[in-house]
């Protein structure tokens, strides 16, 4: 069996920024707290290109070759602090470089991810237009006074509504070579997401590896400023600058149906003039359907009950268990000189919780499946054209402020000079060309936006062992099976099943009140035009009815849409973490040597690969 490193070097020192709260997600006032309890654990919570016949396939460029560029694993210690334990492959800050805003005048065909690009009905062709040839000014924040409030869709009164859908016609209404178009505004996702830019504006050794925002901790900064600009152009185009987009309220049970704003149940010449519909959803997940922040492609089967407590049981883990520190949460480390694409890479950054979970879920359960790419929620390319994606992301990036206000230690922003400073490029409400910088978009006081209150149930909803001290791992290597015999890299093309050894058994409260024990699969690699999914459980029996995340066995999933490809390769390589700290407390495996991780695959993963699986010790800063 390959060997099982153990380090209790932490990726980083990541410290916090700031405390926001106009409003409490834990009452119906901002003033209160609450904690729960669930069995032996408390917390505490507060509540350019200028394209010709624009989408046409025949303009397409040739992929750009991409640099194999020599990341070594370093450990060095920088003022007391040692990186590269958690993630193997990128450079401490002293040696490395953020990455920098792209060049929209440097801009290529978007063709990377879509498995059927003649079929590819928006299009990639998604470039913005050049308005000027000047570099983009230094986002200055307007003074305001007024805070915008993100309403719940679910219950945002009909003036809301009325107002909501005069804005997004206003923008439909926009030629599409407008920047404020709906068109142009869908279209900087696909430029971002699927191939469009290259690092280069980092350096010219990069300007052969593509820029890709997600699978990494830029994940949550651009699209919290992606919707930021959007938010602020619709209220331009109403002339209303406290006008604020709605959010999908999918992690309550309130709100785990598409709202009705979106797709209301009304004559079909009237449905086509709803400039918040969208024709590319699965027709099968329209109201009543409850959305299954869990999907694997296909429906449960199971009762209205069961899927909310699956769904909260499975927010539970994204948002606590499996997001105990920066990494876990926000994505792996990401750089300049990174390649996606390089599919021997042993350590491409992790994916965050929330992104591989509930949403890359959301995406993947509103996609029509008769679309040749799963348009438009379930491709990175088409995503933007669906109203819904604004609402979705909203939602995704109100996770993150939860996530800092649930009072837990180690719920905090990365510091790392390289994240602070890595930045975008938008076309703001004035159609001015504007850069920003991932240090000014954590704090919601700056920006200027909040979420109405909503409750958050899943907070209590942590998961139930179907069965206690199970000692699978004690068992199975008694019997020899074997499990020791596995060769890495392994493929996923059936169950899997490995014993992994840990670092420590019988750790105390103290011990791990100071790390948390981490789970971690590095060096992932899949086909990235498939939309791709696999479960990974701790110590579960054979004999038993299947595992949901409602059961403490699961330790989580990994998910991607398609979005990402290189010329002749399909494979993109990343790598994934579970929190284990509370899993083995819940099945009663604290004293195990070794744990039975098995990884069940669920779609698209006939090709997966994983280069590592290992147990670690992340410090709690």
């Amino acid at each position: 069996m390959a060997s099982f490193i153990f380090s209790t070097v932490p990726s980083a020192t990541e410290v916090t920024t700031n405390n926001f709260s106009h409003s409490s997600i834990f009452s119906e006032t901002s003033s209160h707290r609450f904690k729960y309890t669930h069995e032996n654990q408390t917390h505490r919570f507060k509540v350019s290109c200028n394209t010709t016949s624009d989408d046409k396939y025949d303009t397409l460029q040739t992929s750009l070759d991409k640099k194999n560029v020599d990341r070594r694993n370093l450990l060095l210690g920088l003022g007391g602090t040692l990186y590269g334990a958690a993630n193997l492959t990128f450079l401490p800050s002293a040696f490395s470089v953020p990455i920098a805003a792209p060049n929209v005048s440097d801009c290529a065909i978007a063709s990377k991810g879509i498995h059927n690009i003649k079929d590819a009905v928006r299009g990639v062709a998604c470039c913005p237009p050049v308005l000027t040839l000047n570099s983009p000014k230094d986002y200055v924040f307007p003074k305001e006074t007024a805070v915008r409030i993100r309403p719940a869709a679910q219950r945002a009164s009909d003036d809301y509504i009325d107002k909501y859908k005069a804005a997004m016609k206003a923008m439909r209404d926009l030629p599409d070579d407008h920047p404020h178009s709906f068109k142009q505004q869908a279209k900087i996702h696909c430029a971002y997401c699927n191939g469009s830019y290259t690092q280069k504006e980092s350096g010219k050794e990069y300007e052969n590896i593509t820029l890709q925002i997600h699978n990494s901790w830029l994940f949550f900064p651009f699209h919290r400023w992606y919707l930021y600009f959007y938010e602020r152009i619709l209220g331009k185009l109403i002339d209303e600058p406290s006008f604020a987009i709605p959010y999908w309220n999918w992690d309550n049970p309130t709100g785990m149906i598409i709202p009705d704003l979106f797709e209301k149940p009304i004559q079909v010449r009237e449905r086509k003039e709803n400039p918040v519909f969208d024709a590319y959803r699965d027709a099968r997940h329209l109201p009543p359907a409850l959305v299954d922040i869990d999907y694997n492609g296909e429906d449960r089967g199971v009762s209205c009950i069961d899927q909310i407590t699956i769904n909260l049981s499975a927010m539970y883990k994204q948002m606590i268990s499996n997001a105990s520190d920066p990494t876990s949460f926000f994505g792996g480390r990401y750089v300049a000189g990174m390649d996606h694409d390089d599919k021997n890479s042993h350590g491409s950054p992790s994916v965050g919780s929330i992104e591989a979970g509930c949403h890359t879920a959301v995406h993947r359960w509103v996609a029509d499946p008769r679309m040749p790419n799963n348009e438009d929620m379930g491709n990175f390319y088409s995503a933007g054209y669906d109203p819904i994606f604004y609402a979705h992301h909203a939602n995704v990036d109100r996770m993150w402020k939860i996530w800092k206000e649930l009072g837990i230690r180690g719920h905090r922003e990365p510091t790392d000079k390289d994240w602070l400073d890595a930045s975008y490029v938008f076309y703001d409400e004035n159609e001015e060309l504007v850069r920003v910088y991932n240090r000014d978009c954590v704090d919601l006081n700056k920006l200027n936006y909040d979420y109405e209150t909503s409750r958050i149930p899943w907070a209590r909803n942590r998961p139930i062992p179907r069965a206690k001290n199970p000692q699978i791992a004690k068992r199975s290597a008694r019997m020899g099976r074997g499990f020791h015999d596995v060769q890495f890299p392994v493929k996923l093309d059936g169950i899997v099943k490995v014993l992994v050894k840990r670092p420590y058994a019988n750790r105390t409260k103290e011990e791990k009140e100071n790390a948390n024990e981490i789970l971690m699969l590095n060096g992932i690699c899949f086909d990235s035009e498939k939309f791709v999914k696999f479960d990974v459980y701790v110590d579960d029996k054979d004999d038993e009815p299947e595992t949901t995340a409602a059961d403490s066995e699961f330790a989580g999933s990994f998910a991607q849409l398609p979005h990402h490809q290189s010329g002749d390769k399909m494979f993109m390589t990343s790598a994934a973490r579970f929190g284990l700290t509370e899993l083995l407390e819940d099945i009663e495996a604290e004293d195990d040597d070794s744990i039975m991780v098995t990884l069940v695959p669920r779609t698209g993963s006939d090709d997966i690969t994983i280069s590592e699986i290992k147990i670690e010790l992340v410090p709690i800063v």
